[in-house]
């Protein structure tokens, strides 16, 4: 059977897409995802279901592709969690709905994307959410996506003291993070709702599924696109040990910022030198597929709590986030903090494990943290083939803090962490700063380095596809989608995007993605 439009990956994008398209009965859609599909939300594995588990995101999970990725040299390769399931990320994320701020979108814009700026997104964010809280003009109130900011449990004390610390530190403060005015310390936005992790497999996907010409399949490994005179003309996918191909009007490449400029190399478009390394047919040559990778890191300073202090007051207690400027920076709100518990509340990582975070007798359940993240990076990391298999997962490293700017900032929000650590507000809740150290704090070259050996990541990988006018020869598609240089075919995820969002979250930003480029498949 020939399909209309088949789709690559049934995560936060691919989810959204399907159930854009099939809206138009007369449009066959096929999605396939890698992962295993759960078509009866009554069949939904606890930890896909509910919020307050991470354990999708080990290693032994079968929703995580547990790729092996490197962040610094200092660390070398570590677990990467990826979603292999459907839903992708949004079916193992921690459920933050912290949209890309205004000045993100403007900023695309003016890199040659005229239709990403903001007025011309905002409909989109509106499309995808039903916002629990808010009903102005920037905020949805019939979309799919549940939207709340966590505060029916009481504030936990270390949030308290963060938000006060913030304040007596001159921050200015913002009732909505995700709306005109989001800078400042404001309450971080979830779709996690009653405890339910609220996926785009549930949310957009799930109310569509009885429409008969959409048909989901998972278990279903794509291994290369086809193509016939320069147009995609299908895929080459395998299930239950099979190969097969599978014929399409448009294909739509939705696998995520690290598979997704894989399977385009594996296909025959990207760096010339890659494909031919690998003994790859060039489709089309494109430099660009792979580069310019984003992500967010987090650098971490802890400190043990007084007795009787709570941490935490479950998953629907309020967390607030601080969005700022850095000392000299040519980009504004380029900054975040955070403060939480050392280990999440989420059940599997609280008992009895350690972090390289915690030094000495202080047990994990009476650690908390305030985490710096660089919202903006000046450097980019990259995915590379490391084989011609399909099976075999692409070599990739972030490339955290080579930039000097990127290492300046995050030095200079561990100090101001410090100074928020020391004030009066945490006098309360501080017994003691665990890390770093004093001495390392005291010196400049000591602090860079414990930075590269103990920072972390989030899973917000993007920009290895990203758009651009036919001016910037690392564009590997332009602002509606496109792969440059072929016909019929789309990328659409987070690789898109030209620069990561300031606001140091992703998925939001995703399903407006999706909702933005399905009209245009649509139209196509």
């Amino acid at each position: 059977m020939k399909y209309d439009v088949v789709i690559i990956g049934g995560g936060a994008a691919g989810s959204v897409l399907a159930s854009r398209l099939a809206a138009n009965a007369q449009t066959s859609v096929l999605l396939l995802e890698a992962g295993p599909d759960y078509p009866d939300p009554a069949t939904l594995p606890d930890e896909i279901k509910f919020g307050h588990t991470r354990f999708a995101e080990s290693p032994d999970s079968e929703h995580n592709w547990a790729l092996r990725g490197t962040i610094t040299e200092e660390q070398g390769a570590i677990h990467v969690a990826q979603g292999k399931v459907i839903g992708g990320g949004s079916s193992i994320n921690g459920q933050a709905m912290q949209r890309g701020f205004p000045e993100d979108f403007d900023s695309w814009a003016a890199l040659g994307n005229d239709a990403w700026s903001y007025d011309k997104i905002l409909p989109y964010f509106r499309k995808s959410e039903h916002d629990l809280d808010i009903e102005d003009d920037f905020h949805g109130s019939d979309g799919p996506m549940p939207v709340r900011r966590r505060q029916s449990g009481p504030l936990p004390d270390i949030q308290k003291a963060f938000h006060a610390a913030c304040v007596q530190a001159g921050f200015g403060t913002t009732a909505d993070t995700n709306g005109q005015y989001p800078a400042g310390l404001g309450v971080s936005p979830s779709n996690n709702i009653d405890g339910l992790r609220m996926s785009a497999a549930v949310t957009h996907l799930q109310p569509m599924r009885h429409r008969l010409n959409l048909t989901v399949r998972g278990k279903v490994f794509v291994r290369k696109i086809l193509f016939k005179d320069g147009k995609a003309v299908g895929v080459e996918a395998e299930s239950g040990g099979e190969v097969f191909t599978i014929a399409a009007d448009r294909v739509v490449l939705s696998s995520g910022a690290i598979r997704s400029p894989q399977l385009l190399m594996l296909s025959g478009i990207g760096p010339k030198d890659q494909l031919q390394q690998f003994g790859i047919p060039i489709v089309h040559e494109s430099p660009g597929v792979g580069q310019n990778l984003w992500n967010h890191l987090s650098a971490q300073m802890t400190f043990k709590v007084k007795d009787g202090i709570s941490l935490h007051a479950g998953v629907d207690a309020a967390h607030f986030s601080l969005h700022y400027t850095s000392e000299g920076s040519s980009a504004t709100n380029d900054m975040l903090l955070r403060c939480s518990s050392v280990v999440d509340e989420r059940e599997e990582r609280v008992r009895g494990v350690r972090t390289k975070y915690l030094t000495g007798d202080v047990p994990p359940d009476q650690a908390a943290r305030i985490s710096c993240t660089l919202g903006l990076p000046d450097g980019a990391g990259y995915v590379q083939l490391a084989s011609a298999d399909p099976g075999v997962q692409p070599s990739f490293h972030y490339r955290y803090l080579q930039h000097p700017n990127d290492v300046r900032r995050v030095r200079e929000g561990l100090r101001l962490a410090l100074r928020l650590l020391e004030s009066d507000a945490y006098k309360d809740v501080v017994d003691h700063r665990i890390l770093p150290t004093d001495a390392t704090l005291a010196n400049d070259d000591a602090l860079d380095l414990w930075i590269r050996q103990t920072v972390g990541t989030a899973r917000h990988v993007s920009g290895t596809c990203k758009m651009g006018p036919d001016s910037d020869p690392m564009a590997v598609v332009d602002q509606y989608c496109r792969v440059k240089g072929v016909q019929g075919l789309w990328v659409v995820d987070a690789s898109v995007m030209p620069r990561i969002p300031r606001s140091g979250g992703a998925h939001a930003t995703v399903l407006m993605i999706g909702e933005r480029v399905a009209d245009w498949i649509a139209a196509a």
